[in-house]
């Protein structure tokens, strides 16, 4: 996928490492009054003033993480950028800047990383961050990339994952599962295409499920939501390795138990079709599939009128004590323990 006869070809190697960099970061402007100094120097220089900084890197492995046969690279230079500036929205901060590194082997020309780098400026203008650094090497696996993001927030404003309260609410914003079937359905095309490689798919009807998993989208949205409705989290965490996972990581933090509602998951009906088709259940898929990149937050009890009325967020539970333990309620009205059956890179 990677390859195109009819396109031309510019070895990295014509350029060097500091011309690759000027090459694909000339286009980046700065926008953020707490950059002082972006691109262009030993390191960059930022001022937050009196505020606290917030970091987290995320690192994407080719085969691990993502297919390039069904990848375009443009879109994961977008949701390479996407996935970190979710975990700072999930501290309820501010995201900034992003710092941008690349392992790539020989087999992809210069216009390949252009396309990449086409998909990071597209994120950064949206989400108006800077990219402000990063490096570039070479790799003899394919193509790795290492995203660190910068955001900043109030020390009173920071939430944690430590924070929930036993009778606090469980709230979760968008729905669930979408992401999971779309790369079920790129899997499954990608298998005809190796039997059939004149087989053209239909993919229309798959439509939002496949843009979930190509190009998901952080929910930036939400800390300004909470914030003008007057409500503070006590604790959040965003949605990547699936709903009973990131559940299970606030309870533990905060040492509490969860009744979670199956009824109450958030699911578009597109994922309860496709399921269906593909005989998966789609309480499962929710709670165990991963990539939604949405946010899951626990709120205090008299918060709820603020909410309830909300179409972006859906309460789907509350905390318990510790030893009430953590558990699904079933449609039937059991509860069961939740496990993390969600994505583990340390067992692949």
């Amino acid at each position: 996928m990677i390859e195109d006869k009819n396109t031309s070809r510019t070895q990295i190697s014509d350029l060097g490492e500091f011309g690759l960099i000027d090459h694909l970061t000339k286009n980046f402007k700065i926008k953020q009054k707490s950059t002082n100094l972006g691109i262009g120097d030993d390191a960059a220089v930022l001022d937050f003033k009196n505020k606290k900084c917030v970091l987290s890197t995320d690192l994407l492995i080719e085969g691990v993480h993502f297919d390039l046969s069904y990848v375009p690279l443009k879109h994961l230079g977008y949701k390479a950028v996407i996935v970190n500036l979710s975990d700072i929205y999930a501290m309820n901060a501010t995201a900034t800047q992003v710092t941008i590194s690349i392992a790539v082997s020989n087999r992809f020309p210069l216009e390949a990383l252009e396309e990449l780098y086409a998909g990071i400026d597209t994120a950064a203008k949206l989400y108006n961050i800077d990219v402000v650094g990063g490096d570039t090497t070479s790799s003899t696996t394919g193509l790795i990339i290492s995203v660190t993001a910068i955001g900043y927030a109030k020390e009173d404003d920071l939430v944690y994952r430590s924070g929930a309260k036993d009778n606090d609410l469980l709230v979760v914003t968008g729905d669930l599962g979408a992401a999971y079937m779309g790369l079920q359905v790129l899997e499954r095309e990608k298998q005809v295409f190796k039997v059939n490689p004149n087989s053209q798919p239909d993919l229309d009807r798959y439509t939002y499920l496949i843009e979930r998993q190509l190009k998901p989208e952080a929910r930036k949205d939400i800390p300004e939501l909470l914030k003008a409705l007057e409500v503070m989290p006590t604790s959040m965490i965003d949605i990547s390795d699936g709903l009973s996972s990131e559940v299970i990581h606030l309870c533990k933090q905060s040492k509490v138990g969860v009744s979670l509602f199956e009824e109450k998951i958030p699911l578009d009906p597109a994922v309860i079709s496709i399921c269906e088709e593909f005989k998966l259940n789609s309480t499962t898929v929710a709670l165990s599939g991963g990539e939604d990149y949405e946010l899951l937050f626990t709120i205090k009890q008299e918060d709820y009128p603020k909410i309830k009325a909300n179409p972006n967020l859906t309460i789907i539970g509350h905390m318990t004590d510790e030893k009430s333990g953590i558990g699904l309620v079933t449609r039937a009205n059991e509860k069961i323990e939740l496990k993390a059956q969600g994505w583990n890179p340390i067992n692949e």
